[in-house]
């Protein structure tokens, strides 16, 4: 990554079940971090069009009629919606990182995905993360990701990648994530909270609650960045409580939060709450260097002659023709690969042949 590097946090509230209204507020938060001089902006989980907070808290019949709103205000991707994005993005020179709802891509299926979508400072799509697996009520909403989603994206700034809310609490992803190589992450949740006894008691985090030490966001991430040796931009959403209707608010976090650490777990930005602001952070490549001098979970750190991770798995298709169906995925062909010191490809090869003569 670069030496230094200016990265910005959109502590943003969306217009709440509004598209296109909130996609203007991200382009203005774009415009106005590339003029400060950053050359990352992370937005918060779900920021476009925000967070569904009524989430199971609403009989089946009005669950229903907020699902078909919560589907007209998805984006699509790509479409219009994402070249207005990476419009901005390109104009203001930075990388975008956008937690939106997002609306399947495959034809016949109106599927939704909580995701982050990547783009470049070129205005290009880099790609995107959809979220593993949802959280609890978030299954009745969301569908889940698959082996694509995790991914990191090499760009001129550092390797990039992100992860939604309680995907920091999944051990071999976080380990997957930091062996993929990643040095900046975009961490984005929903708000802030105060956790009492276990996570299914939250309510909205309030300043007069005191310190706000009993939400899981903080020790997440600043294990997740000491672990993985990585720059943290964590954004959590805010949304005034006048803003959202009265059915979200028995499950409103909307409290915001977000903050920025280096390598070491150590503060860049504290947590900032109950206001919109862009938090800015100077990422120093030197708190990584330093960090991995001492703890390099990737080198003299590691054991991969003990323990090691294997990704498996393929992406979910509706369809499948001989080759996906017979042929073996490339990751199962890895360990053998390596145990007899071949080559992934020819193994793939002669995997073929004897199917073909079979």
């Amino acid at each position: 990554m670069l030496d230094k590097v200016m990265v910005a946090a959109a502590q943003i509230a969306p217009v709440f079940m509004n598209k296109e209204a909130t996609i203007n507020k991200a382009c203005r938060a774009i415009e106005e971090a590339g003029k400060a001089g950053a050359k990352l902006i992370v937005f918060p989980e779900t920021f476009i069009p925000g967070y569904p907070y009524w989430r199971g808290l609403q009989p089946i019949s009005r669950w229903s009629d907020l699902m078909v709103e919560y589907q007209k205000n998805s984006i699509l991707i790509p479409s219009g919606d994402t070249e207005t994005l990476g419009d901005a993005s390109k104009d203001a020179d930075i990388f975008s990182a956008i937690g939106c709802t997002e609306m399947s891509d495959r034809k016949g299926s109106a599927t939704l995905y909580n995701t982050i979508l990547f783009i470049g400072n070129n205005g290009q799509i880099l790609g995107r993360h959809r979220k593993l697996m949802p959280t609890h009520g978030e299954r009745m909403v969301w569908g889940m990701g698959d082996i694509n989603d995790v991914r990191v994206f090499d760009t001129d700034i550092g390797t990039i990648g992100g992860l939604v809310c309680y995907e920091h609490h999944m051990t071999l992803l976080r380990a997957a994530m930091a062996i993929l190589g990643e040095e900046i992450h975009c961490a984005v949740w929903p708000g802030w909270w105060t956790m009492r006894r276990h996570p299914g008691e939250k309510k909205r985090y309030r300043q007069s609650d005191g310190p706000p030490d009993l939400c899981d966001i903080e020790y997440a991430i600043r294990e997740y960045a000491f672990e993985t040796q990585t720059f943290v931009v964590s954004v959590s959403q805010y949304i005034p409580e006048e803003a959202l209707p009265k059915e979200s608010l028995d499950f409103n976090v909307a409290a915001g939060g977000s903050f920025i650490v280096n390598p070491a777990g150590v503060y860049i930005k504290e947590p900032v709450f109950d206001k919109e602001t862009i938090i800015y952070g100077e990422l120093d490549a030197d708190d990584r260097r330093h960090t991995k001098a001492y703890f390099d979970a990737l080198g003299h750190y590691a054991r991969w002659d003990i323990l090691r991770l294997e990704m498996r798995g393929e992406p979910h298709e509706p369809l499948s023709t001989w080759p996906s169906q017979e042929k073996p995925h490339p990751d199962m062909l890895k360990r053998p690969a390596e145990k007899h010191g071949a080559e992934t490809k020819k193994l793939e090869r002669i995997a073929e042949e004897l199917h073909i003569k079979q």
